[in-house]
């Protein structure tokens, strides 16, 4: 099988599944919240072994793993949060006692925010429903549209020592396409307020783009090309979702105002 019939197939079976659990919600959605989770830690750790003692990513894993018990039992977002920082407290303060960068303890906190706000975000009732797929719609239409535009158009780079295929023209191609689609998503889901979700729509697209030149930053901080080789033919779950979960974890604060910190879709759908 060739590498880019390695790519569709996986694209397909994860699409497939992704839309599933998403259509399920509840417990399934936390599970693959959480499995999101866990694998970015994996890879994060993986990626800094060089920088971090082994000791120190076993603190980081244990924290995840009482993280992401919370979600799937369904804990509340206030406990779930508390535990979350009292453990990257904790794997912060191993770390600085061993002398060793603060690598671990990073990857946990983004690790771990990121499985909160996708689970949180989803819960079980209709308004989570839209919320996510109002998050799908933007994330993967800016990305869509980033490329496509990028390569049409050209021009000066977007952050040429981070990622140097990424063009100016392509960051803003995305997101125009990024909010046509939430807004279309929105509309078709019956929403009313589309002038606020334009902006939301707005905001997430600037902020997944900033969480894939993030992961970027990051992979290249440590000399690899791609974060693991989890998904055949497209490398690991980090390089998937870099800009989904950062675009999560801002829906989530956008609608925890209005919503609460348990039903953050209740403040925007």
């Amino acid at each position: 099988m060739t590498n880019l019939q390695q790519r569709v197939v996986s694209a397909i079976v994860l699409a497939t599944v992704v839309l599933a659990l998403t259509w399920l919600g509840g417990i399934w959605f936390r599970v693959l919240a959480v499995a999101i989770g866990a694998a970015m830690l994996y890879e994060w750790l993986t990626m800094a072994r060089a920088v971090s003692a082994r000791a120190n990513a076993m603190v980081a894993a244990t924290g995840m793993g009482l993280v992401g018990l919370l979600v799937l039992a369904g804990y509340p977002a206030g406990v779930t949060l508390l535990a979350l920082a009292a453990a990257v407290a904790v794997v912060a303060g191993h770390t600085a006692i061993g002398g060793n960068r603060q690598w671990p303890a990073a990857g946990l906190a983004y690790a771990g925010l990121s499985a909160v706000s996708l689970a949180f975000l989803r819960g079980s009732d209709i308004a989570g429903l839209i919320a996510v797929l109002f998050l799908f719609a933007v994330v993967w239409a800016t990305d869509i549209s980033a490329y496509f535009v990028g390569r049409a158009l050209g021009g000066p780079k977007l952050a040429p020592s981070i990622s140097p295929g990424k063009t100016q023209s392509g960051a803003l191609g995305g997101l125009a396409g990024g909010v046509v689609s939430g807004l279309l998503l929105a509309v078709a889901a019956g929403s009313s307020g589309l002038v606020w979700l334009a902006v939301v729509a707005a905001i997430l697209s600037i902020v997944a783009q900033a969480g894939d030149l993030f992961e970027s930053w990051v992979k290249r901080r440590h000399g690899v090309k791609d974060s693991s080789m989890l998904i055949p033919g497209h490398g690991g779950v980090m390089d998937r979702v870099d800009g989904l979960v950062a675009a999560a974890v801002a829906l989530y604060l956008l609608g925890a105002p209005g919503g609460g910190l348990d039903m953050p879709a209740h403040g925007l759908f």
